[in-house]
């Protein structure tokens, strides 16, 4: 069973995270949800924060991973919000099992094939050795001389802990992910749509969903609007929370 945090009560609200995130990246978005009559559940996908470690990682286990989920917590007529990679399994999970969702948000992420960019990150991650137990600061000094961005590290070192004194570790599965990276930029399988209400949202700095993409989105969610959020990227959630948030719960009203 994968790990999640739940908070607030009324109707169920499921967010999923993107690749090498995990749940407390939405702690606070989460948290705001949950004020508005919403029984919100932040998941961590299988390989990622605490949920299961498994060699075997793709989308079709991860959107069995969340239907295992929504049966043992009795969950039905859920909302239904993923990001990037997590967008992807809440694509396929909506259309898949439509009767379950009322509505889906999906965050900057189109169903469209993505070729493989994530190479330096995770050319730096494995250039860490945890063995020679290095300190948070040597964690990012190593990891600059891959990745300029300052936020991106910052996102990347929330996934470190303590494995026990003195020793850090990731809590993402880093060697599964590796070796399973073509996965992550897969189209939506072949013949999937749903019917039902869907928001996306991209970042206006982002190139996730570009315009071109628009007639395809339309195609496979009819009933589907795209809204761009300002002054974001890809991880507009983090970089405009209070104009993503409103976005939301517009769409949700």
């Amino acid at each position: 069973m994968i790990y999640s945090k739940i908070e607030g009560q009324g109707l169920p609200f499921l967010i999923i995270h993107g690749f090498l995130g995990m749940s407390d990246n939405w702690k606070t978005l989460g948290g705001q949800f949950a004020q508005h009559g919403f029984e919100v559940h932040l998941l961590d996908m299988r390989n990622h924060g605490r949920s299961l470690q498994s060699d075997e990682f793709n989308y079709d286990l991860m959107v069995k991973d969340v239907l295992e989920y929504c049966k043992y917590n009795n969950l039905d007529n859920i909302v239904l919000l993923g990001h990037s990679m997590g967008g992807k399994v809440a694509m396929q999970f909506a259309c898949q099992y439509q009767a379950l969702v009322s509505k889906l948000i999906v965050a900057d992420i189109g169903p469209k094939y993505y070729a493989p960019h994530h190479q330096t990150i995770l050319e730096g991650l494995n250039a860490i050795n945890f063995d020679l137990k290095p300190s948070r600061t040597e964690v990012d000094s190593i990891l600059s001389k891959y990745i300029n961005d300052f936020g991106t590290r910052q996102f990347l070192l929330k996934n470190l802990y303590w494995v026990e004194h003195g020793q850090l570790g990731f809590r993402f599965n880093l060697k599964s992910l590796t070796l399973n990276i073509q996965e992550i930029g897969k189209e939506l399988p072949v013949g999937l749509s749903f019917e039902k209400e869907v928001l996306f949202l991209r970042g206006d700095r982002s190139n996730y969903i570009e315009d071109a993409d628009f007639e395809s989105i339309n195609f496979l969610f009819p009933k589907s609007e795209i809204v761009t959020i300002s002054n974001a990227g890809h991880w507009l959630h983090a970089e405009n929370p209070n104009d993503f948030y409103a976005a939301v719960m517009n769409f949700l009203n």
